[in-house]
């Protein structure tokens, strides 16, 4: 496909397969999420064994999402999110199969682990660059195919979440996997029989694999102010949800009395929200300021949830509160998405989305750990207003400002 056929002819199927590929690839992520922390624990029964597992799920994540650009730039999207897709499948389809003949020892798990997800990294940069010519082909609009994306993703979550629950349920947390491995053949082949191959007009000339080639994107993002506003904004408040999704609210409905019941409540509540959210900004999302209403949902949805756990009120309270901002945070990954492929080269976008995924990923595990030595040196609550403040300050000094020109 050129860029001149994509203003000739309407074609709707190449996005639409697309992102159902996509929404496949994340719900086979959330069955891995819930299995192999179950597997670990089958196998070696201590809590180091679940963080291992976790350090060889995040660590490649960010080794991938640098290295691996440059790769899928070279590569081409399609090929590459083929490629990914199907070393994954193999990756993840070896747990269960060496599970079953009794030979998946601990250090095999974690091998395997680290190997899907090095892959998937650049798979999803691959997925994800393919987006902005496949929807000049369908003539939608970037912000509302950026919405649909999210929708999707949220939805996929959430459900292969409860289908992981359910399989290990029935069948124990091995097996679960092969469904995992299914959904990456499933993606293989949406992607081959229905999403053409994106011919780029401005790819750059250099493709190879050296350092320079490697670092393109993180050289365009330090030398692009926009970039930099969105990245500096990103990577903190990331940090700062994860710690309050890993530290701060599991402490606070620990705290509840009800062996931390209400957690499962509040990640519901802000899931629902945020996944209406996202729907209503692919219906409006066009039609709106970008700059502000970002701003002002930022600020709606970050600090409010701390300042509520808190101020203590009534549980009901508290679930009306993260509806509300989940509500508010729903389009703001859409957004951002539009804007990044609006103003990132074609030839570099995997590189530019690997290392923008590099970062946000690495700045995670910070987050957690600075959350917990806060809530132990501070208290809790002293935390929670530290965590609001924070949001709201790199909000305001982040936002605003001739950088965001063009947003």
């Amino acid at each position: 496909m050129s860029a001149a056929s994509a203003i000739t002819t309407r074609r709707r199927t190449p996005i639409v397969a697309l992102l159902a590929a996509g929404g496949i690839s994340r719900a086979g992520n959330a069955i891995t999420v819930v299995a192999v922390p179950l597997i670990a624990l089958q196998i070696s029964n201590t809590p180091l064994a679940i963080a291992a597992a976790g350090i060889a799920a995040t660590l490649p994540l960010v080794i991938g999402g640098v290295v691996g650009g440059a790769v899928v730039d070279r590569l081409g999207f399609r090929r590459a999110s083929i490629i990914a897709d199907a070393a994954s499948g193999a990756t993840v389809l070896a747990v269960p199969l060496l599970a079953a003949a009794d030979a998946l020892s601990f250090g095999a798990l974690l091998a395997l682990v680290f190997l899907s997800n090095l892959l998937d990294a650049p798979g999803e940069a691959a997925r994800s660059s393919q987006i902005p010519e496949l929807s000049a082909l369908a003539r939608m609009p970037l912000d509302r195919v950026a919405a649909m994306q999210a929708t999707v993703e949220r939805s996929a979550t959430m459900a292969g979440a409860a289908l992981a629950g359910l399989l290990v349920a029935l069948t124990g947390p091995a097996p679960t996997m092969l469904v995992d491995g299914a959904t990456f053949a499933v993606a293989i082949v949406l992607t081959v029989a229905f999403v053409p191959r994106v011919a780029l007009d401005d790819a750059e000339t250099d493709r190879g694999l050296g350092w320079r080639a490697m670092t393109a994107g993180i050289r365009f993002i330090l030398r692009t102010p926009l970039m930099r506003a969105v990245v500096a904004m990103v990577v903190v408040t990331n940090a700062i949800d994860t710690a309050g999704l890993t530290v701060l609210q599991p402490l606070y409905a620990k705290g509840l009395g009800h062996n931390g019941a209400e957690l499962g409540i509040m990640i519901a509540c802000f899931s629902g929200g945020a996944l209406a959210g996202a729907g209503l900004y692919g219906i409006i999302g066009d039609r709106v300021p970008r700059h502000g209403l970002l701003i002002v949902l930022f600020l709606l949805a970050g600090p409010p949830p701390y300042l509520a756990l808190m101020l203590e009120p009534p549980f009901a309270v508290v679930a009306v509160v993260l509806a509300v901002t989940g509500l508010a945070a729903g389009p703001l990954n859409p957004m951002l998405d539009a804007a990044l492929y609006r103003i990132v080269p074609a030839g570099i976008r995997a590189r530019v989305l690997g290392a923008l995924t590099a970062g946000v990923t690495a700045a995670m595990p910070l987050g957690s750990l600075l959350a917990g030595i806060g809530v132990d040196a501070l208290g809790l609550t002293a935390a929670l207003g530290l965590a609001a403040l924070l949001y709201a300050t790199t909000i305001l000094c982040t936002g605003f400002g001739r950088r965001w020109r063009g947003f």
